[in-house]
């Protein structure tokens, strides 16, 4: 399954930006994201995320390092690890359990990069990391999932494309469905 995943290494160095600061975590949760960049694949932003192209402010509520990390992103060709998956990301709800317990996947919409290709790499992602980690599919949550405090609304929609009216649904389900197949496999 790891095989088909196409999975590749590209971490961004211990010391600089999304991993200046080093936050050990256990994950206990899977979370899901759409990029919302239709410019980028996947090489272009494990580039941005090593070279410190994607800052976020720090605030009350917002930011703890400055910049944005996440564990993996994914296209249509490759998934590609950011980080390792035992240390605190930022992408989900700033300082809350989405960051402190989850593994955060990025998924591409980048012009001329099938949408479907990219779904279906990453539930075989999700699965593997399920297995690897002892994640029940339960804990596989959309971004959404996690309240941004400060922010509204809060429960941001996103990945957009797998949400119905803005919220998870019918398409989440059956995208749950994709990983607990993978994940049978596994077994």
């Amino acid at each position: 399954m790891l095989r088909s995943v196409n999975l590749k290494t590209d971490m961004v160095r211990k010391g600089t930006h999304g991993r200046k600061v080093v936050r050990p975590m256990t994950p206990r949760y899977i979370t899901i994201h759409s990029t919302q960049n239709y410019t980028a694949g996947a090489e272009r932003h494990s580039e941005a995320l090593k070279n410190g192209a994607l800052r976020s402010p720090k605030t009350r509520y917002g930011n703890r390092i400055g910049y944005l990390i996440w564990h993996f992103t994914v296209d249509q060709r490759v998934a590609i690890q950011h980080m390792p998956t035992n240390e605190q990301g930022e992408h989900a709800d700033f300082g809350g359990p989405g960051n402190r317990l989850s593994i955060g996947i990025e998924m591409c919409e980048n012009r001329g990069n099938s949408r479907l290709a990219t779904t279906e790499r990453t539930a075989r992602l999700t699965a593997v990391l399920m297995k690897k980690n002892g994640i029940p599919l339960r804990n596989v949550v959309p971004h959404y999932h996690w309240p941004r405090r400060g922010k509204h609304p809060p429960n941001k929609n996103c990945p957009h494309f797998l949400m119905d009216n803005g919220r998870p649904g019918k398409k989440w389900r059956a995208f749950l469905g994709r990983v607990n197949y993978y994940y049978q496999q596994l077994q």
